[in-house]
């Protein structure tokens, strides 16, 4: 099949679609032409074998007698010439060039012989191929291989004029020349708009990957952030009220409801975090709309974290007018610094925190805590990547390793600096 498949887009939202006729056939086109490309020869076969039965016809009805110069040409020669202007088209897609050599001298001795097979017509068919499939400089010398047969022919036997023998061989020529090009044009513009596509395909696939990485990175950081930083309240809060079960009930059922506060706001924050993983049509229930943490949660965090028996002193320069992303960043750094002094800094540490707010945005927050042990750093986790994840996305710094001899205990840093003017 010749002819170049027209490439279905999908119709942007308001414009009509084509005609269930039209697309029907364009789909019935295109199995056609995906049989053709995966089984050329059973329509090389069809297309070469009704060109050679109607070469056949011209020459066994004597149809050629009506223009012949040579009525009286024998049979078998005739046959040779019909067969050698037609069999060569089964490798016309394949050899243009090589098809229509093979063919030049049977049209050179069709032409001189004077029998004037239409045959020779076919020649054009090949002409269209080198057109739609060679560098176009090929055109030259097949133009001319084309209407040398012409030029022997009306010099030979002089019937009509030059220009007009010849310029009708041309136009015929330059005919099949432009249909070539303009099936060979619609192709190449065909070619590319599927090769965007599956460019397009592909980039819109790797985003999605991209996308869902940074989803799922995000999400790892507030599970992280959630679950590590309750429990470790929950921890604390058990041991202390295991402790003083014995000598004081009171403080015991005050560290019960302590966790319970704090396992219910776990669940809480765990259930908004799963709630928008959702689909709509599949959640049982709405995902909650409270908003994410922020500086004013602060006290209540640290309030939790001074029930689970940590000491906790807090100062705090300037005033606070960050944007929410920026409030979070900040709030998950220090929840995340205490979280590692109550796991890892030992029983008898202590924390302090200090906040200095600056101008359009920027802060810094310090975190420090007199842990026995040396370090209140985890050995490997989530924690230390969560936080200069987070900062980066601000340009930030974050600091965070042993405070310096003679003190002991552990420092976190970080520092947002001014927002970039939009």
């Amino acid at each position: 099949m010749d002819l170049v498949t027209n490439h279905q887009e999908v119709p942007p939202t308001g414009v009509r679609t084509t005609e269930p006729l039209t697309q029907y056939l364009q789909r019935a086109h295109q199995r056609v032409r995906a049989f053709d490309r995966r089984h050329p020869l059973p329509w090389d076969l069809s297309f070469t074998g009704f060109w050679v039965t109607a070469a056949l016809i011209d020459y066994t009805g004597g149809g050629w007698r009506s223009i012949t110069h040579n009525p009286g040409a024998p049979g078998p020669f005739l046959l040779t010439l019909s067969l050698g202007l037609s069999v060569p088209l089964l490798r016309r897609r394949t050899r243009p060039a090589a098809v229509l050599l093979a063919m030049a001298p049977f049209a050179l001795v069709n032409a001189w012989s004077g029998t004037a097979l239409q045959a020779a017509l076919l020649q054009l068919v090949v002409v269209y191929h080198i057109a739609l499939r060679l560098p176009l400089r090929h055109l030259w010398w097949a133009a001319a291989l084309v209407l040398t047969p012409v030029v022997v022919s009306t010099a030979r036997y002089g019937e009509g004029e030059w220009s007009q023998q010849i310029g009708s061989q041309l136009t015929s020529v330059l005919v099949a020349v432009l249909i070539g090009v303009t099936v060979r044009t619609r192709q190449n513009y065909t070619e590319a708009l599927e090769d965007r596509a599956r460019r397009l395909e592909t980039e819109r696939d790797q985003q999605a990957r991209l996308a869902a990485a940074a989803e799922r990175a995000r999400i790892a950081r507030e599970m992280h952030d959630i679950i590590g930083h309750n429990l470790s309240v929950i921890t604390g809060l058990a041991d202390g009220g295991r402790y003083a079960a014995g000598k004081s009930p009171e403080r015991a059922a005050q560290a019960l409801d302590a966790i319970a506060t704090t396992s219910r706001q776990a669940l809480g924050e765990l259930r908004r975090l799963l709630d928008v993983l959702r689909d709509e049509g599949t959640a049982a229930h709405p995902a909650d709309l409270t908003p994410q943490p922020a500086l004013t949660d602060l006290d209540r965090l640290i309030d939790g974290v001074r029930n689970a028996g940590l000491p906790v002193h807090t100062t705090v320069e300037g005033r606070a007018t960050l944007p929410p992303g920026r409030q979070l960043t900040v709030y998950r750094v220090v929840q995340e610094a205490l979280t590692n002094t109550l796991k890892h800094a030992g029983p008898d540490a202590t924390s302090e925190i200090s906040l200095v707010y600056g101008d359009k945005g920027a802060v810094t927050v310090t975190v420090t805590d007199t842990g026995a042990l040396g370090t209140s750093a985890p050995a490997d986790g989530r924690g230390l990547p969560g936080m200069r994840e987070r900062t980066a996305l601000y340009g930030g710094t974050l600091e965070a390793g042993p405070r310096p001899r003679p003190e002991q205990g552990w420092r976190v840093r970080l520092h947002l600096p001014e927002e970039s003017p939009q």
